[in-house]
């Protein structure tokens, strides 16, 4: 008897693949899916073909079936790269920075190439916009913490094996989690349209009668409701470590340090004055008023240019970053062509004085743009 699965597959896998891969360039992740099932339907466990359907989910924004994916194609050969590269990217989309790191430098370990020392450089970029420099934070062992790594691994698992029960946990970390984001502008900033979502649902929290309903498989309305608000949160979470609006602010706190290294001494009024109109034109910004951002900040590099570099230590490196500014500004009004002229000018600068940083931030930002305006492959060579 013929499997009713594969009653209805009428090509050939290699087909399959092949019109799968072509669907996936035209960006119609959801057929192009479709196209993979049923290639692994006649190939059950290609570790190829589960890492192209990976590839959709991670695009459709199914986390979980992305991840599963990239397991199960791991399961016959674990030095399998391609496998090893999607897991770590998808946990990286999950916000799971320091499992994601693990697996880039896995497969770095396995093939050294541009692939996972990106990632590899990108997880550890964000563990550190999360929690600081390792740098700057000293932490000591006092007994055996051996038991850590064990409890970790049992949670983990627990979770797996039921997913919703860390649900009833979530209302007691309500206002600890309001109280990690600057405001409530920022938020807004960072889910964009999602935003009203969250704002829904959390007033459907208030509705006691309703959340006490139940639905398919004993879960109630409550567990469903949180369960969005949480992958908001992560969400949140992870745009905010990713550095688009608090990148700068780093920078800041890194460019006063190096102006009180150079100086011995407390920032002069000058230095004051540069620090409070970066936070300026950040809060600009991120307030939803670019125009105004632009303006303060084109006002500041104006005055700036001005100084000399005994007023100014770090003159260039500042220049830059104000360059800089102006081309995210430039971003928001759809001032493409001129927001790519500043953050090229962004560019030079660290290029000429050699900061790589800035030149990462610079290039990072002229991708965006790229982005934005269609040009995807510049971006992704960018």
């Amino acid at each position: 008897m013929s499997d009713p699965e594969t009653e209805g597959l009428r090509s050939t896998f290699a087909s399959y693949m092949a019109e799968g891969e072509r669907l996936y360039l035209c960006q119609k992740f959801s057929k192009a899916a479709h196209s993979f099932s049923n290639a692994l339907h006649l190939q059950n466990g290609d570790k190829n073909c589960l890492v192209a359907r990976s590839k959709c989910f991670l695009k459709m924004g199914d986390l979980e079936k992305s991840l599963k994916d990239a397991e199960a194609s791991l399961q016959g050969d674990p030095t399998f790269c391609k496998g090893i590269l999607q897991k770590a990217e998808t946990l990286y989309t999950m916000g799971d920075f320091e499992f994601a790191l693990v697996f880039y430098h896995r497969g770095y370990k396995l093939r050294p190439d541009r692939e996972f020392k990106v990632g590899i450089q990108k997880a550890q970029e964000a563990i550190n916009n999360s929690v600081g420099s390792p740098s700057s934070i000293k932490l000591e062992n006092k007994g055996d913490l051996s038991f850590l790594s064990k409890q970790a691994e049992n949670m983990k698992a627990l979770q797996k094996s039921h997913p919703m029960k860390q649900l009833s946990y979530l209302p007691k970390r309500e206002t600890k989690r309001k109280g990690s984001f600057k405001s409530e502008k920022t938020i807004r900033q960072l889910l964009g349209e999602l935003y009203v979502d969250k704002e829904y649902l959390e007033k459907l929290l208030l509705d006691e009668d309703l959340i006490k309903g139940t639905i398919k498989h004993g879960l109630t309305v409550e567990d469903l409701i949180m369960t969005g608000i949480n992958y908001l949160d992560t969400r949140t979470n992870f745009w905010r470590q990713q550095k688009p609006i608090y990148a700068r602010e780093r920078d800041q706190k890194l460019m006063q340090e190096k102006w009180l290294r150079n100086r011995k001494r407390h920032p002069s009024q000058t230095a004051r004055y540069v620090l409070k109109s970066l936070e300026d034109i950040d809060m600009l910004l991120t307030s939803g008023s670019a125009e105004g951002s632009l303006q303060k900040a084109e006002k500041v590099l104006k005055k700036v240019l001005e100084w000399s570099k005994e007023e100014v230590p770090n003159k260039d490196e500042l220049v830059g970053n104000l360059y800089s500014c102006i081309g995210n500004a430039q971003i928001e009004l759809g001032q493409m062509a001129a927001a790519l002229q500043s953050h090229r000018k962004d560019l030079e600068i660290a290029k000429e004085y050699d900061l790589p940083d800035a030149k990462s931030r610079a290039l990072d930002n002229i991708g965006r743009v790229f982005a934005r305006v269609g040009k995807f492959q510049q971006a992704i060579d960018t």
